[in-house]
């Protein structure tokens, strides 16, 4: 089994998601790592839920700590691989950490993906990848136009405006590198309602 397509799943927080995504065979599985987050994932769970796993990278997801703090925190997980993070201003003390890095950058309007692409030869020298996120955008004409122009620019992954029937043709139409879809809450522990996730990396499984 293998998928068309690079993915990335992020905010996984139990045994159910991560088992069931390293089984579709994902590239990298994210856990969030600031320990206010509703996703927190400690070292001990990190530990206990990665053990079950292989195949993959993983991926220390951070939002707003300083890069002082994040090489402190990592110490405690040293299967990580890549680090995420949200402020673009820290990038510059974390490119020479050993660690790959993606920048999460949430877009409000295509418009925004114009000034993101003014930086795109920085982000294509130093390795980083960008993570495109919005809330409820629907990716039209104009804005798959302007992701294919920044993917040409520099890797990006594409985390809104993805469903299962048409996720295979936006990925071939914007040469974006992947996907990145988040990870949930368990019903109950073991129990889980995967719906959208699940039919998606259906939809990305290469036939045998």
């Amino acid at each position: 089994m293998a998928l068309k397509t690079f993915v990335k799943i992020s905010s996984v927080n139990n045994l159910s998601d991560a088992r069931y995504c390293s089984g579709m065979q994902v590239n990298l599985m994210g856990f969030n790592l600031e320990e206010n987050n509703k996703n927190y994932t400690s070292p001990e769970k990190f530990k206990e839920i990665t053990s079950w796993l292989s195949g993959l990278e993983f991926v220390g997801e951070f939002e707003l700590s300083h890069p002082e703090r994040i090489l402190t925190v990592i110490k405690d997980y040293p299967e990580i691989q890549y680090l995420q993070i949200g402020e673009e201003i820290h990038l510059k003390m974390l490119v020479n950490t050993g660690f790959g890095l993606i920048l999460k950058k949430q877009i409000g309007n295509a418009e925004d993906l114009d000034e993101i692409n003014k930086k795109a030869p920085f982000y294509k020298n130093y390795g980083v990848t960008l993570l495109l996120v919005a809330e409820n955008q629907v990716i039209d004409g104009q804005m798959k136009e302007k992701i294919k122009i920044l993917a040409e620019a520099c890797q990006v992954l594409l985390g809104f405006g993805l469903s299962a029937d048409t996720v295979v043709e936006l990925v071939e139409e914007t040469g974006v590198k992947g996907i990145e879809m988040e990870g949930g809450e368990e019903i109950k522990p073991g129990l889980k309602d995967f719906d959208e996730l699940a039919e998606i990396l259906e939809a990305l499984e290469i036939e045998d």
